[in-house]
């Protein structure tokens, strides 16, 4: 009778990739399934695993009622373990390292905007505020707008996600080498990208004269100190839903069809696609996996119709 698999390192593992517990766990109990199958036939150790055995726990898992998506996600979880193993010296090659399951529904930003409206989003968002009669000015409001300008601009021209925005440190920026530095988070990994030129000055000025404002003032007094974080809040706070919300009301205003920041950056992902090789938008996007990249193929209206005149013409 098989003895129970002791995932304890396996754990310790997911965790130093800086995978989440609940991913964590469920990758383990993916290994935890795939070993309970193998033991059905008879194979006591997963390291003797081959790619025919690899490709039979498919079949087996698709005649139990489990779907193409499904399947797919056992063996993302399962090539995991298996580099493990690899990294352990317990086996030499993953068994399940180039098998991909066929026919599952990429996913589709159906709504993107493109490069000119990218562009104008950021020209037209609103840095200032008209005051009115006898409307006090609203000096805090004006600060926040111009630093969401300087997010915004980050967001669009170099295609970041919120959180990766939210982390950056003053040491991140090489304004004299026009570049940034992004740390690998949860789900991107780090890398180097270069600044317009225009962005240089903005960040510049936002240091030197925005954050200081920022820096020296909070809400109830609090002062911020010295604090390395680029982007700061008029609270001590990591969260930046407030500031993201704020913006989202102003870009609506500038153009009724944005949904969300993930729109944005499936936007520039898919302008990068018709500049780029593949491998190098990869890089820009910070994603871990090239196939993430090729899921964005599908905004690609220009290579849809291609396609379409080459294999379908009239």
């Amino acid at each position: 009778m098989q003895t129970q698999y002791d995932y304890s390192k396996f754990r310790e593992w997911l965790t130093l990739k800086r995978y989440s517990p609940a991913t964590t766990e469920t990758t383990v109990r993916a290994a935890e399934y795939f070993r309970q199958w193998a033991a059905t036939e008879n194979i006591i150790e997963l390291e003797e695993i081959s790619y025919p055995d690899a490709m039979s726990f498919m079949q087996w898992s698709s005649k139990h009622g489990a779907s193409q998506k499904t399947v797919a996600n056992y063996l993302n979880h399962i090539r995991k373990f298996y580099q493990f193993l690899i990294s352990e010296g317990m086996v030499k090659e993953n068994p399940v390292a180039h098998i991909k399951v066929q026919g599952i529904k990429r996913k589709v930003y159906y709504d993107t905007l493109n490069t000119e409206e990218l562009k104008t989003l950021y020209s037209l968002y609103p840095s200032s505020i008209e005051v009115t009669g006898n409307m006090p000015p609203q000096r805090k409001n004006i600060l926040s707008r111009k630093r969401n300008k300087v997010i915004l601009s980050l967001l669009i021209y170099q295609g970041l996600r919120v959180e990766e925005v939210a982390k950056i440190n003053l040491q991140d920026l090489q304004l004299r080498e026009g570049k940034i530095t992004i740390h690998s988070q949860r789900r991107t990994a780090a890398r180097t990208m270069r600044l317009e030129s225009h962005q240089v000055y903005e960040l510049m000025d936002y240091i030197h004269e925005i954050r200081k404002q920022f820096l020296c003032t909070a809400s109830g007094g609090e002062v911020h100190g010295t604090s390395d974080k680029l982007f700061l809040q008029w609270s001590k706070t990591d969260n930046f839903y407030c500031v993201t919300q704020m913006m989202l009301v102003h870009l609506r205003k500038i153009n009724s069809r944005i949904k969300n920041f993930d729109q944005i950056r499936a936007s520039v992902i898919t302008a990068w696609l018709k500049q780029y090789d593949l491998r190098k938008v990869q890089y820009l996007a910070g994603h871990k996996y090239v196939s993430s990249t090729e899921e964005y193929k599908a905004n690609n209206i220009d290579e849809l119709q291609d396609d379409v005149i080459k294999y379908h013409p009239l």
